[in-house]
């Protein structure tokens, strides 16, 4: 069974830096696509960042310069490295990862993690 954890939310402020981890484990073949979403109540979930797996990235324009998205295929593990974190940043973030683990391929989230962005 595959599974994403995710680690690395928490209390940061203003101006700060965190970097969130999404591990998978279980059965994998080969992990395709890959993101982090963030959601804030009553908000809808939007894409932050995109990473392929020829390593082409996406990033949303309220991020750009400041988030990098990156990942290690061999831990089969992403990351999401965030600089000068503003209130705005403040939410939870979701990664997701379009996993195959034999000829199935099915689209993985992570249980969410809270990055909270306050003076």
């Amino acid at each position: 069974q595959v599974q994403l954890v995710e680690s690395g939310g928490g209390l940061v402020q203003p101006g700060g830096s965190l970097r969130l981890s999404c591990a998978a484990s279980g059965r994998i073949f080969s992990i395709n696509a890959m993101g982090w979403y963030r959601q804030t109540p009553g908000k809808q979930r939007e894409l932050v960042a995109s990473i392929t797996s020829g390593g082409s990235t996406n990033y949303a324009d309220s991020v750009k310069g400041r988030f990098t998205i990156s990942r290690d295929n061999a831990k089969n593990t992403g990351y999401l490295q965030m600089n000068s974190l503003n209130a705005e940043d403040t939410a939870v973030y979701y990664c997701n990862a379009k996993i195959r683990s034999h000829y199935y391929t099915a689209d993985y989230w992570g249980q969410g993690t809270q990055v909270t962005v306050s003076s």
